[in-house]
């Protein structure tokens, strides 16, 4: 298929006109239409594998009782894994402020540079745990515990850190305090530090419906390959160029607002021109908290969105294998039936949908599924 396809509207007199689209190229509009399926259980997830858009189409036509949200609910779960497993995890302190949750296992590997982490007893932190995590007292400045920590996560390597990106996250004890050092992205997850980013939807409104951009990830991608993907996303991250980093240049991404890295997301990774993405809105945010193994992922996405023109076709700048315009309704039936969107995204794609009036207070358990949007630590 092509990167340039469209879910356009079609009636039919069998179910409600929003269920009965289609995938069609923009060249033939006559081609053929998907077929409708049948009424599923919203836990009858697909296996995870390699899906195509034809994929896609089948199951964004599944039918679902619309006062159901047990599919949306799975998704949220989905993200919050393992909460029981907590107590397994230390804190991480700098400067007497709790940055971080690092597990007992992963913890005795870091205790083999002793000239870079420490493991003192201090009732005010250890609690339960006995000690807790802190940084040797001789580095003081950031750039002196980026370097050190950033030459134990290269020495404890790709077995025990996967997917090493050269981007740095800021260390801090919460969104709007200073931070204490940069760490590389990939080993975010085993310090516990909390991660921010920015998650876009775009969409267009045509004839009283919406329609979302969605990106298939590429296969190529180091994490999440070959998922459905938000138009725009990122991390707040800095990148390291040339071996160096600066933390005052105002051109490194957590440098500059959420509004203007949306601005910047927009352009590299789907060609919106600055005059459109300028009008994208700060709605709120997203948060969970997700245990697997030694990783503890404390991510708040600040999510935003974006009206874009009905002639408006994102341009494929490698980060994705291609684009497609999705009804909204569908967009629900696929979180609803499949495990094809990065985890993630289901969350701010559903706080969409309370937005937006696609998911009710008549819902069942409305209140609740509303509340578990924000899962994590919002701060």
């Amino acid at each position: 298929m092509g990167s340039n396809w469209y879910c356009v509207l079609r009636s039919s007199p069998l179910v409600p006109s929003f269920y009965s689209s289609c995938w069609i190229p923009r060249r033939s509009l006559n081609s053929r239409f998907c077929s409708l399926q049948p009424v599923v259980s919203p836990s009858s997830h697909i296996p995870r594998r390699d899906f195509s858009w034809d994929d896609v189409c089948k199951f964004s036509q599944t039918l679902h009782d619309c006062s159901d949200l047990r599919g949306f609910f799975d998704k949220v779960t989905l993200c919050n894994r393992n909460s029981e497993k907590q107590c397994e995890f230390i804190p991480f302190v700098i400067e007497e402020h709790i940055v971080g949750y690092v597990h007992n296992g992963f913890a005795q590997h870091l205790k083999r540079y002793k000239d870079v982490f420490t493991f003192p007893e201090n009732p005010r932190y250890s609690g339960k745990w006995g000690c807790h995590v802190e940084l040797h007292p001789a580095l003081i400045t950031p750039e002196d515990r980026t370097k050190a920590v950033g030459d134990v996560v290269k020495c404890l390597g790709e077995q025990l850190i996967p997917g090493i990106r050269n981007e740095l996250y800021p260390v801090r004890s919460s969104f709007e305090t200073p931070e204490f050092f940069l760490l590389e992205r990939a080993a975010a997850p085993y310090f516990g530090i909390k991660a921010y980013g920015v998650h876009m939807n775009g969409y267009v409104e045509r004839e009283n419906m919406k329609y979302l951009w969605i990106g298939k990830r590429s296969k190529v991608k180091p994490t999440h390959p070959g998922k459905l993907d938000h138009l725009v996303a990122g991390g707040l991250v800095y990148k390291i160029i040339a071996n160096s980093v600066h933390y005052e240049t105002s051109t490194q991404p957590h440098g500059i607002s959420c509004e203007d890295n949306i601005v910047k997301e927009c352009e590299e990774e789907a060609g919106i021109p600055r005059s459109i993405s300028r009008k994208a809105t700060a709605v709120g945010a997203v948060s969970y908290l997700d245990i697997d193994g030694y990783r503890l992922k404390r991510d708040v996405l600040f999510c935003y969105d974006l009206e874009l023109p009905e002639d408006f076709v994102p341009a494929n700048k490698g980060k994705v294998e291609s684009f497609n315009l999705v009804l909204v309704t569908h967009v629900a039936n696929i979180i609803r039936s499949t495990n094809f969107f990065k985890d993630n995204c289901n969350l701010v794609i559903i706080d969409f949908l309370f937005r937006h009036g696609y998911i009710k207070p008549e819902g069942l358990g409305y209140l609740k599924l509303l509340q578990s949007l924000r899962s994590g630590d919002c701060t």
